[in-house]
């Protein structure tokens, strides 16, 4: 049997994963950098810390005992949930490499995933929320632009790369809808609030009527101050300025307020696969993760309310 370089085969998969799966950039360059993490330990291992001889390491050498190592190292410095991270994109690659003959046995197979606490999602409750909006100066261009951002997000349930990436075209004001590109380019239709509708209008009116750019020009919906596409790290500066703000306690990022989407929906009575749907999730688990806090609210109010508790 043909031996291969292993560095070689992570390009070929890793180029695989965008060319034949239509995995995004973020993706690619997640797996890119957990195999190459794991190469660079091989190496250090079999050439006493002299990495630049990661070439000389065939796909065929690698075996359970050197995963159980390489994992063992990792124990000592990542969390459990970050450790099963990495050990499904080595399933993932040495799956691959069986598939194409490069391998005969997965040496992942025998390797059990690392058991993990379930962590409930940040969030904040409706209060919190309505007050963290409300909070949002609506008088200058720019404070039309955040109060429509973040409408956008809590209305929507956007990853707020999914927000970022939007562009004019995307927003349907007439039937409150937007399109949105999520994970591996997968498009979706998704409704936004008459709210949130409003607070985008009302930006790109003023956006026009400061700048001359017309929504009916294709670009980015947000902008930054020099006219380009907002980014992700601007977004999250802005809405940690708007929480000290507006003197909320709790932490938030972007990303909370995806969480906090979800959580009132289903505290609302919003079927779970909906809620699946509205967020873009391939799979039914990664949804239900939310239903766990309003299970524990249950309990609450259960324990709170019932005579014979």
């Amino acid at each position: 049997m043909i031996s291969y370089p292993l560095n070689n085969r992570i390009k070929i998969f890793i180029e695989s994963l965008s060319s034949e799966k239509g995995c995004s950039e973020n993706t690619c360059r997640a797996y890119a950098h957990d195999l190459e993490e794991f190469l660079y330990f091989i190496a250090e291992i079999r050439f006493t810390g002299k990495k630049k001889n990661v070439d000389k390491i065939m796909a065929d050498e690698v075996d359970g005992m050197m995963i159980r190592g390489y994992l063992g190292f990792l124990h000592k410095r990542n969390r459990k949930v970050t450790i099963a991270r990495k050990l499904s994109s080595l399933r993932s690659f040495f799956r691959s490499l069986v598939k194409h003959g490069v391998i005969q046995d997965n040496p992942t197979d025998t390797i059990l995933t690392p058991k993990q606490s379930k962590a409930i999602p940040a969030y904040l409750t409706v209060d919190e929320m309505f007050r963290l909006l409300d909070s949002l100066k609506a008088n200058t261009l720019l404070g039309l632009r955040n109060r429509a951002i973040f409408e956008a997000l809590y209305s929507s349930g956007l990853r707020v790369s999914e927000l970022a990436g939007m562009d004019t075209f995307d927003v349907d004001f007439t039937n409150h809808v937007i399109r949105v590109s999520g994970k591996g380019s997968k498009e979706r239709i998704v409704p936004v609030g008459k709210q949130a509708i409003d607070a985008i209008k009302a930006y790109r009116e003023k956006l026009q009527k400061k700048k001359g750019i017309t929504i009916d020009k294709k670009g980015p919906l947000f902008l930054n101050k020099n006219n380009g596409r907002l980014t992700t790290r601007s977004i999250a500066r802005i809405l940690n300025k708007v929480v000290k703000e507006c003197g909320l306690l709790t932490p938030v990022s972007p990303h909370a307020l995806r969480h906090t989407f979800a959580t009132h929906m289903l505290d609302a009575g919003a079927d779970l696969r909906v809620v699946q749907e509205l967020l873009g999730h391939k799979s039914l688990s990664t949804t239900q993760k939310y239903t766990h806090v309003t299970i524990d609210r249950l309990m609450e109010t259960y324990d709170r309310a019932h005579p014979r508790r």
